[in-house]
């Protein structure tokens, strides 16, 4: 049974509307799995596929709560939260990850190769800007109107950022707006669209690479981290209750380029159609994450 979330990462709860209480006042039904998610494009299509498969190859229900991402490591670690598909390590949640990771159990990795960046059109000539140091020139910030382009506050990647801001002083020039991942795609797609210059906090897997010529900016400074890997924590005690699910979530594991793709056709469709889609071409691949094969 589920306990009762403590008030911590409060800030990040506000950032969606989403109250620490409001999350804990009811303990779910033992034959319910409740994972959180975040509205993020990959952690949208890895999360409801999940949902799908587990729905479809076992007994039990899966509710998926929205939620900022800090608070779903507390949920986690509280055992409000059965688990989450969206622990990006070691870099991107490295916070998040030292606060909770004696009391959370890690399933393994989802995909890897995950990255994060700043990004920008490819019509922006590379000889005008190439590298994050790039944007310190004069014509770089009024060309781009002393605008970085975010997105969730809590966002690990929104984090590194400001550190990125400050490393390479670009806090007198440039202001970082914080928004969802949607309105950062909508951003991306008016400048696409009238060919202006933007500048975009990014990352892959992600359907927009798909869509329109993109580059990530160097960071030779490496602040917003290396190659990432995606991997699915649960609370302690989660293997016993549900050891089926638990064996089911440690072999999941989906290439970023077919993630990548199926994004792009669930932002063209739904992500309902897409997902079926995916479960229709993969039959084999699902009887091996469940051990029926």
């Amino acid at each position: 049974m589920k306990n009762t979330f403590t008030r911590w990462a409060g800030t990040a709860a506000l950032a969606v509307g989403v109250t620490l209480g409001s999350m804990g006042c009811a303990q779910a039904a033992d034959d319910t799995i409740e994972f959180g998610w975040t509205a993020w494009s990959d952690a949208e299509f890895v999360t409801k596929l999940a949902k799908t498969l587990i729905e479809d190859h076992t007994d039990y229900k899966v509710k998926l709560t929205l939620s900022a991402i800090g608070v779903q490591y507390q949920g986690v670690a509280n055992g409000d939260l059965d688990g989450m598909l969206m622990a990006w390590l070691p870099d991107t949640h490295a916070d998040y990850w030292e606060r909770v990771k004696d009391d959370v159990v890690d399933l393994g990795t989802l995909y890897d190769g995950a990255r994060l960046g700043w990004a920008v059109p490819d019509y922006i000539p590379e000889d005008e800007l190439s590298s994050i140091e790039d944007l310190k020139k004069p014509a770089v910030v009024e060309m781009l109107g002393g605008k970085i382009q975010g997105i969730d506050p809590g966002a690990g990647l929104m984090q590194l950022s400001e550190k990125a801001m400050d490393t390479y002083d670009l806090n007198d020039d440039y202001r970082l707006v914080s928004a969802s991942g949607a309105a950062m795609t909508a951003a991306l797609a008016r400048a696409e669209k009238r060919h202006e210059p933007i500048v975009v906090t990014g990352w892959t897997p992600h359907w927009m690479f798909g869509r329109w010529n993109l580059r990530f900016l160097d960071d030779p400074d490496g602040t917003l981290g290396e190659a990432q890997h995606v991997d699915v924590v649960v609370r302690k005690g989660f293997e016993d209750d549900y050891p089926d699910v638990a064996k089911f979530l440690s072999n999941m594991h989906i290439p970023l380029e077919g993630l990548q793709a199926s994004m792009d056709e669930a932002q063209k469709t739904s992500y309902d159609d897409a997902i079926k889609n995916w479960i229709d071409a993969h039959p084999d691949t699902i009887k091996e994450w469940f051990g029926e094969s």
